[in-house]
């Protein structure tokens, strides 16, 4: 039976030899290039088994920097990273307390593909302006970004217990509430065929808990989707 108990851990790619001298094929400096090699580098601390699937979040806070949520302690077999000690993860949340947050997330909607007949999952921020041409999309397109993606959040919470509390004129959001999105990119992931294309969205703001169980467990799972390259993962403290 796969354990309920889930590890926070910071881990840093070593700056002594060997790691360094291989620091740059591991960090290249192109987005979509390093969300692959970090990809891959984050799973040998996890790859104990060729079948081995995944059970682990991760999320690169800065470069060479990653903190991880893992259902195992990671080990480090090549000796490439330096492990601060693992801590539970086991919050002491209650019913209206508000927690400051970030989350970088794949964020997607499903629509019909008529002429595959299913659904298929789009970022929602091309989603939101597929149907603006011209110049007007430029600036359709930042507005969606916020606009499209705290829809998108909020709506995550009402499905894993908290909400985004409304702090009027003046908020930190151009929606009104205490969250903003810092970045959207957009990543080409090599894969056989054709690259697989990710919008990817980073939230910072304040949510308010409604149901804590629910809301920790959801964390554990993670936000979204390209959970493999470093989305999904919600890192919360405290206000």
């Amino acid at each position: 039976m796969m354990s309920t108990i889930q590890y926070l851990t910071r881990i840093r790619l070593r700056r002594d030899a060997p790691a360094s001298a291989l620091r740059a094929m591991f960090i290249p400096p192109d987005v979509s290039a390093r969300t692959l090699a970090t990809h891959r580098l984050v799973w040998t601390l996890f790859a104990d088994a060729p079948d081995r699937e995944r059970d682990f979040l991760w999320r690169e806070a800065d470069t060479g920097v990653f903190y991880l949520l893992s259902r195992r302690r990671p080990e480090d077999r090549h000796g490439l990273f330096d492990v601060d000690q693992s801590k539970v993860f086991s919050p002491r949340l209650g019913v209206g307390d508000r927690l400051t947050f970030m989350l970088r997330a794949n964020a997607t909607v499903s629509r019909q593909d008529r002429t595959k007949r299913r659904g298929v999952r789009c970022d929602v921020v091309m989603d939101a302006i597929y149907q603006t041409h011209g110049p007007e999309r430029a600036l359709a397109r930042r507005s969606a970004i916020e606009s499209a993606g705290i829809a998108w959040l909020a709506a995550q919470g009402a499905k894993a217990g908290f909400v985004l509390p409304d702090v009027g004129t003046g908020g930190a959001g151009a929606s009104g509430t205490a969250v903003s999105v810092t970045t959207y990119r957009t990543l080409a992931i090599e894969r056989p065929g054709a690259p697989a294309r990710l919008g990817v969205l980073d939230f910072e703001g304040v949510l308010e808990v409604r149901d804590p169980a629910l809301l920790i467990e959801t964390i554990g799972t993670g936000f979204g989707r390209a959970k493999a390259f470093g989305c999904g993962l919600m890192l919360i403290r405290r206000v």
